[in-house]
């Protein structure tokens, strides 16, 4: 493939996420959904591309739409590479430049808002891999591994979706990445839609504690503009650039975080190697597979946490700023929605549209069950303002649970969104796109073996219900008190005074 093909590839890539801004802004439909712009660009891609425009040169007699759509087949094979490459963008920077808190502190202030964020998670995989086992294997044939996907689009987005690619292909399982692309879609716009009606609900019937009445969004929130009169810094310059560019030290610490997390990555797979990798090992006679299918973006999120405790313990935190880290980490996830969702099968869906659709029903209504009846039984105060963000995380991304909780807790009132910060550094390593999520199916498919994973998250799924219910009871009861209500009951008098 030539540069000049993929350097226009990436121009082109980057013309359809303005036609899809433009769309946004434009389309009041489209603006009610909050739809993201990637991807609105990303089905842009898709009708553009050989799925759909490329399907009707034969029959319109167009054979130069036969070769790609509008895009060629040279453009759609760069844009099918980028996501598997941009996750560990996305991941590597999810802990750089924000100082990391004490283990201590950070439990304490987590509270209940880690058994949610488990429950979640550990629940996707019961809910999943169980309708695999009686429903999509007995009935439509589809292997149950594949009920695993609900918490790989769900919980983990389509970045996680989409950066599962190579993992999937290696297994002999390509079809898992669309399907899981098609069911992260159904979650991020039903985890609107459902977020957005419960905020609305809790306001009605007195539920919310921080906002009386949902006032209606702005012009330009609903565009995803910024107005006139609002001043919102992109991130800090923490270096001169006389020296080098603050942006060009934090894509070099980027990248130094994957080539951590890839060292790491190349050492497990060393030692799987020695130990049960090759025939007649001593933990398998023929040779077990299981480490070798882990991609790479888990361990570039631990590479990037390696970083920063360096920089933390050096007293050098303030080389990295977290706000142009969210940058990078923005423009490598939309680039990664649109290659994704613009190369997705439409195939694969028809041919799986049972399964597509029985892991969408299934879970949107856990995650909605979840925040309608569990939440408000663990998370002792505040539970819908602490509850929504979650909510969002479990069916799309990180970003759909806190757009929720802006609408729900604007001004940063309630404690939701430092617990909500704190669970995940406890949550991230593991679920949504961590280290269960990236070993989940390649155990599965190792050992051929679906309860090696559906009894642990059966009992993780439990655990977590059960110690959130006995904190609950400790707050209620008066015996413990929650660290971040009591944090946020003593901002508020800060503020009142």
């Amino acid at each position: 493939m030539s540069p000049e093909v993929v350097g226009f590839a990436i121009v082109l890539l980057a013309a359809v996420m303005l036609i899809g801004k433009y769309v946004r802004v434009k389309v009041p439909f489209i603006q009610k959904l909050l739809l993201p712009s990637a991807i609105i660009a990303g089905f842009i891609g898709l009708i553009m591309g050989p799925q759909v425009l490329g399907r009707l040169g034969e029959p319109l007699g167009w054979g130069w739409l036969e070769d790609g759509g509008l895009l060629t087949t040279g453009i759609f094979d760069v844009w099918a590479e980028l996501p598997g490459l941009l996750i560990s963008v996305v991941f590597a920077t999810l802990f750089l430049g924000s100082r990391i808190p004490s283990p201590v502190r950070a439990a304490k202030l987590v509270g209940p808002q880690l058994s949610i964020g488990v429950a979640y998670g550990s629940g996707q995989y019961v809910v999943g891999i169980t309708l695999g086992l009686l429903v999509l294997s007995p009935l439509l044939g589809v292997d149950p591994i594949f009920g695993a996907l609900l918490e790989i689009a769900f919980e983990g987005g389509h970045g996680t979706a989409a950066g599962m690619q190579p993992a999937f292909d290696d297994m002999g399982i390509p079809e898992a990445t669309d399907l899981a692309l098609a069911i992260a879609t159904v979650g991020l716009v039903f985890g609107i839609l459902i977020g957005i009606s419960v905020i609305n609900w809790g306001v009605r019937t007195g539920r919310t504690r921080v906002i009386k009445n949902v006032s209606k969004q702005s012009k330009a929130e609903l565009r995803g503009l910024y107005s006139k009169k609002e001043n919102v810094s992109t991130g800090r310059m923490t270096a001169r650039p006389s020296s080098i560019e603050p942006l060009t030290l934090h894509v070099a610490i980027v990248g130094l975080a994957i080539i951590i997390g890839w060292l790491l990555l190349e050492g497990l797979v060393w030692v799987e190697d020695q130990l049960w990798g090759q025939p007649g090992s001593v933990f398998s006679e023929e040779g077990l597979t299981l480490l070798g299918y882990v991609p790479l973006f888990p361990l570039a999120m631990i590479g990037g946490v390696i970083i920063q405790l360096i920089l933390d313990r050096t007293d050098n935190t303030n080389l990295v700023d977290h706000e142009t880290m969210k940058r990078i980490q923005g423009l490598a996830l939309d680039i990664l929605i649109v290659a994704a969702l613009a190369t997705i099968s439409l195939e694969v869906i028809a041919n799986f549209w049972e399964t597509f659709l029985i892991l969408s029903v299934a879970g949107i209504l856990f995650c909605t069950t979840i925040l309608l009846i569990c939440t408000p039984r663990i998370i002792p105060e505040f539970w819908l303002e602490r509850g929504i963000a979650d909510f969002g995380q479990s069916m799309g991304v990180t970003a759909t649970g806190l757009v929720l909780l802006r609408v729900a807790d604007p001004y940063d009132e309630s404690p939701a969104l430092e617990a909500f910060g704190y669970k995940q550094l406890f949550f991230e390593p593991f679920f949504g796109g961590g280290l269960v999520t990236a070993l989940a199916i390649p155990i599965m498919v190792a050992t051929g073996n679906v309860y090696i994973v559906l009894i642990p998250m059966i009992v993780l799924f439990i655990a977590s219900l059960v110690v959130g219910r006995i904190y609950f009871r400790g707050v209620r009861s008066g015996r413990w008190k929650d660290p971040s209500v009591e944090a946020a009951k003593a901002s508020q008098e800060s503020s009142d005074a």
